[in-house]
């Protein structure tokens, strides 16, 4: 289904040398040898850089492929990218962030070719003229430049098996004459996603446990509509609109509940069954357009950038909630109880950004700028309960309305002084200034019972930002970064609904979270720019996460007892990660094998306790985290060529998380072994992936806590899967492309995920 269960963040200019012998002053000088040497991977300033067009594993593949070989990133569900060490990775294009919602990306980097891009950025600490939030760190992928007009295109198909089959199919065409380029994608695909769960808890002498699969349908279409336009020398004028569609009908819930009860005496004393039979339609639609003004100011890059964006997000979500119980047969067809629940979101953001760079000949620039957000969500929510007698007669509805509406504003400018001291010293400093007003309102009825909520929240944020490079040598280098920033709840997080799982078991979200506060410092060290060494700290204050509470009560149809166990949306204590990592990145045997491997530890400090639902004042049994792990993590990426003409590669790649404490318990290790073979043709890439080949890729989340309460959860999402794809690409492959163009509501538009 669509609504998380759970949500665990895991971290985690060539050379070329040329012998010319000339023979005699008619004859035509002949090259004897020819020698290139190129930096791949290397620390500059505030990021790593990453030169894939250096790089022999970019032929035939995507641009989501390669970020996942690129050195300090991963994915562990073959969807989301991970900086190590960082909560999320934000998707920058040509230092803009992408204006797409969060199932769109993923789809535009499955199918972009990786041939267009020249060099991967990672900024792990950004600076205070990018808007992010909490501890998200940066992919800055940066374009090939290319030099003539025309067109261009590629078109991508591929099918994947896993428990299921699914398929996607795209067509991207970019088009530049004089001073007009175009830029257009169109994407779509089927799928089945499955996962199979365990849910387990127990207080006192009750036992609870569901055992069962989801399966969510999803059919998906979207594109994105780039037109870029020169009206001077010096001033550039660009309309992006973007869309995406997600229709998900059918999706369902099937799960067998066990009650166990025991006496005093740890004895078996009862065993109760029920079914769980749940039904979801939903569908969703996110539009945006963003209107870019950019003027060059000088020849030196200074410049004067202005967007004006719209963004409209529209989810529609009605369930049908079914507990079954046995009929005098022995078969699961009689209702216990009914729940429907109608639950739409809206969301509409106007927003604005100013940034201003200026640039002098002494190697010094100055940043400043600003932006607003205006944004109003609104949520309307239905829930009717339907009670069954003994007998299976439905009785009289119980309504449950609540109808939240949500409005905020913030203000934010920032300014930035970066210098460059001498060929070995750089430095930079910064702070942002923000400014969050926001208003909540809840009018809710309750059996025809009317209540009413509001929750206004006004609050400024000073947040400075440092960092230094220092080049000790050619093959040796260390830099240090610090930045603190803030992390505002998503929009779904606040609307303060309760989405069911069983009947005993549900997901409440929290209109009261408030936003948390996060400080970042990194030091790296970089010899000969292959090897790496980083430490990382980060302090987590008022941390916004999911919190299991659990508790016993007495079913007032059968007075026996049973267990209610709630994932509470919620800020829970304070939290600190501490990492230190060691890397590689380099190629051997003259670029037949490309390897990145790096290894590390990671310390994580818990601090939090929580025992009341803050939206529904419910008191549970008391759920303390106040733990301390230490755990290894591995990854490694390797490419092989196969043959000399750069036509065949082998692709072998691993990745292995110790296990570690998390809000919700012990997540046990995680590891995949991913192969690939790929085979390239003129214009045409022939692919076929295996992920999760020994099939360890599953989630495992185990808590004890000193009360005797017990929590488990076991999520199969069947990682492993079979993939086959076919990349052709066509037109004039000199085309340059459009100028990408970072939307102004780009800061909200990663909220509603």
């Amino acid at each position: 289904m669509k609504t998380p269960i759970l949500i665990a963040a895991i971290f985690f200019s060539g050379l070329t040398l040329a012998q010319e012998k000339k023979q005699d002053t008619v004859k035509t000088k002949t090259i004897e040898g020819v020698t290139m040497t190129k930096q791949i991977f290397k620390k500059q300033s505030d990021r790593f850089v990453y030169d894939v067009a250096a790089s022999p594993v970019t032929k035939g593949n995507t641009t989501f492929d390669l970020l996942k070989q690129t050195p300090l990133l991963s994915t562990t569900d073959d969807k989301t990218l991970k900086i190590t060490g960082k909560n999320n990775a934000l998707i920058y294009i040509n230092g803009r962030k992408t204006n797409m919602d969060a199932e769109s990306l993923t789809q535009f980097l499955k199918n972009t070719p990786a041939e267009n891009i020249q060099r991967i950025e990672v900024i792990t600490v950004p600076g205070s003229e990018f808007q992010v939030e909490s501890s998200d760190g940066i992919i800055n992928i940066v374009l090939k430049k290319k030099m003539s007009d025309g067109t261009s295109g590629n078109m991508r198909m591929s099918n994947s098996q896993n428990k299921y089959n699914s398929s996607n199919a795209s067509f991207s065409v970019n088009y530049r004459k004089d001073k007009l380029g175009i830029n257009a994608n169109l994407s779509g695909g089927e799928s089945i996603n499955p996962q199979s769960y365990i849910l387990r808890n127990r207080t006192g002498n009750v036992q609870n446990e569901s055992v069962g699969d989801i399966d969510d349908p999803n059919k998906n279409i979207g594109g994105y509509l780039n037109i870029d336009y020169q009206l001077t020398e010096k001033s550039n004028l660009a309309l992006s609109w973007n869309s995406w569609a997600n229709k998900s009908y059918n999706s369902t819930i099937n799960l067998l509940n066990t009650i166990t009860r025991y006496d005093e005496n740890g004895n078996l004393a009862s065993t109760n069954y029920t079914k769980t039979k749940n039904k979801e339609d939903a569908r969703n639609y996110n539009n945006s357009v963003n209107l870019n003004y950019e003027l060059k100011l000088d020849s030196l890059g200074s410049k004067l950038n202005l967007n004006a964006a719209y963004l409209n997000y529209k989810r529609f979500q009605y369930s049908d909630n079914n507990t079954m119980i046995k009929d005098p047969a022995g078969d699961f067809t009689q209702n216990s109880k009914k729940i429907i629940q109608d639950i739409p979101q809206i969301i509409n953001n106007f927003s604005g950004t100013v940034d201003y760079i200026q640039k002098f000949k002494n190697d010094f620039t100055f940043s400043a700028g600003g932006n607003f957000n205006k944004t109003k969500t609104d949520n309307d929510t239905k829930n009717y309960t339907y009670p069954y007698d003994i007998s299976g007669n439905q009785l009289p509805s119980e309504n449950d309305f609540n109808h939240f509406i949500y409005d905020e504003n913030i203000y934010g400018v920032y300014v930035t002084f970066e210098k460059k001291f001498s060929d070995k010293l750089s430095g930079k400093v910064g702070t942002r200034y923000e400014i969050t007003n926001s208003l909540g309102t809840a009018d809710s009825w309750k059996n025809n019972v009317e209540s009413n909520q509001k929750i206004e929240r006004n609050y400024n944020n000073l947040l400075p930002y440092l960092s230094f490079n220092y080049a000790i040598n050619d093959k040796n280098n260390l830099s240090y970064s610090f930045s603190s920033r803030m992390r505002r709840p998503s929009f779904w997080e606040l609307n303060p609904v309760k989405n069911l799982i069983t009947e005993d078991n549900y997901t409440q979200n929290n209109p009261f979270v408030k936003a948390s506060s996060t400080y970042n410092q990194e030091l790296t060290y970089m010899y000969k720019n292959s090897y790496f060494f980083i430490l990382n700290h980060t302090y987590v204050k008022d941390q916004i996460t999911q919190v299991p509470l659990q508790r016993s009560y007495i079913d007032p149809k059968t007075n026996q007892e049973r267990i209610q166990l709630a994932y509470i949306r919620t800020n829970f204590g304070d939290k600190q990660e501490m990492s230190a990592m060691v890397g590689i990145q380099k190629t051997f045997f003259k670029q037949y094998l490309t390897t990145n491997f790096n290894v590390g530890v990671q310390h994580n400090i818990n601090d939090g306790f929580l025992n009341t639902d803050p939206t529904t004042g419910q008191v549970f049994d008391d759920y303390i985290n106040n733990r301390k792990s230490t755990s290894v993590v591995i990854q490694t990426n390797n490419t092989l060529r196969l043959d000399k003409k750069k036509t065949w590669f082998l692709g072998a790649n691993f990745f292995y998380i110790d296990k570690q404490q998390i809000e919700l318990g012990v997540l046990k290790n995680l590891m995949s072994l991913d192969l690939s073979l790929k085979k390239n043709w003129n214009d045409w890439t022939f692919a076929v992936n295996v992920n999760d080949v020994l099939r360890t890729n599953i989630v495992e989340i185990e808590d004890f806590q000193d009360n005797g309460n017990y929590n488990y959860i076991r999520n199969d999402q069947y990682r492993r899967n079979l993939t086959v794809s076919i990349t052709y690409n066509f037109g004039n492959q000199k085309v340059k492309k459009v100028r990408d163009i970072e939307s102004a509501s780009d800061a909200i538009k990663n909220r509603t995920r």
